[in-house]
């Protein structure tokens, strides 16, 4: 039996999660939340994670009904991310491993993403789908390594819908992204919008854009605030859909695995079933306890790595802003 706990706290959420061989013993997160109309800047996001990290590690070895001495390997997220949350949450692993005397694992937060949607769900080998509010990609694995085949090519499919969120004022509790899409659930005209798919990449700032200017026609009554959250929606991820489909037939795939926050989205996920359906394949996605980020994502692709000889040293135990997820040797799969 092997038992890892992880650390994540590359963005607004502080997270730490306990899994043992593929087994969830503990989730634990607490999200940064700001007043409408803001976003969360690092300096005030790292505070935040520094405030709470320590409260949260006991919740989750009391949640896990382990102690210390019972853990294998510590797993922090390297990066991508905002760099002070990011080495708020490696310094305090740093020394947890060293008081305990525990190896350190440092992972990839796109990979821990993937590592624990197929365990979750249960897929095989999938084309993925990450969609989150700093990341946007279409990958594929062959060869060792997590191909992407496409991807943003400006912001993230996440950003924008949070930055249009802010336009609106609209609450950022629990999140603003979930609060879109509850908005777009009521609204009922359509507003065309641009539609930027440039071959196996996509483009959302020009969108972000034209629907802050279009957020003028809520004043002059020709739509509503509803009717805007529905159209972007339905842009966006008609946008995601098209470029899956295509690495699905370049790869002559079956499965389509959705990760990341916007994954739990549920018409992101109606739309990439109806395009499945149509192939014949199967759509496999999680919700908010595995979507949004969180430690236990981070603690299973560290699982991964530790029982296929990875492990980080002391020196080594860095963190990056910008990571990329074709960067890993993917040794734990054959």
């Amino acid at each position: 039996m092997t038992i890892a706990i992880g650390f994540e706290g590359s963005a607004n959420k502080i997270g730490i999660g306990i899994i043992e061989d593929g087994k969830v013993l503990s989730n634990v997160r607490k999200t940064y939340i700001t007043p409408p109309g803001q976003g969360f800047l690092p300096g005030q996001t790292a505070k935040h994670h520094q405030q709470y990290i320590l409260d949260i590690l006991d919740k989750a070895l009391e949640e896990a009904k382990i102690k210390p001495e019972d853990i294998d390997c510590l797993c922090y997220t390297k990066g991508p991310g905002m760099a002070a949350p990011l080495v708020s949450v490696a310094v305090v692993v740093r020394t947890l491993a060293q008081i305990w005397k525990k190896p350190i694992v440092a992972v990839n937060h796109c990979i821990g993403h993937i590592e624990m949607g197929r365990l979750v769900t249960g897929a095989r080998n999938p084309i993925v789908l990450y969609v989150s509010g700093g990341n946007t990609q279409v990958i594929a694995y062959s060869q060792k390594r997590y191909r992407i085949f496409g991807e943003t090519i400006d912001i993230a499919v996440g950003n924008c819908l949070d930055r249009f969120a802010r336009v609106l004022k609209v609450s950022n509790d629990p999140s603003p992204g979930y609060n879109i899409e509850q908005m777009a659930k009521r609204g009922k005209k359509f507003i065309e919008l641009p539609y930027v798919v440039k071959g196996m990449d996509v483009s959302f700032s020009g969108i972000l854009s034209y629907i802050e200017f279009s957020s003028q026609l809520i004043k002059e009554k020709m739509c509503t605030a509803e009717d805007l959250c529905f159209s972007l929606q339905e842009t966006v991820f008609a946008m995601l859909v098209e470029t899956t489909e295509r690495a699905m037939a370049h790869c002559n795939a079956d499965e389509v695995l959705i990760v990341g926050g916007v994954g739990c989205n549920v018409r992101l996920q109606e739309m990439m079933a109806v395009m499945a359906k149509e192939r014949g394949a199967t759509v496999y996605a999680t919700d908010e306890r595995y979507c949004i980020d969180n430690g236990v994502m981070i603690a299973q692709a560290g699982w991964e790595m530790f029982r296929s000889g990875h492990v980080t040293s002391l020196e080594d135990t860095w963190c990056t802003q910008r990571y990329r997820t074709d960067e890993v040797e993917v040794t734990w799969r054959n």
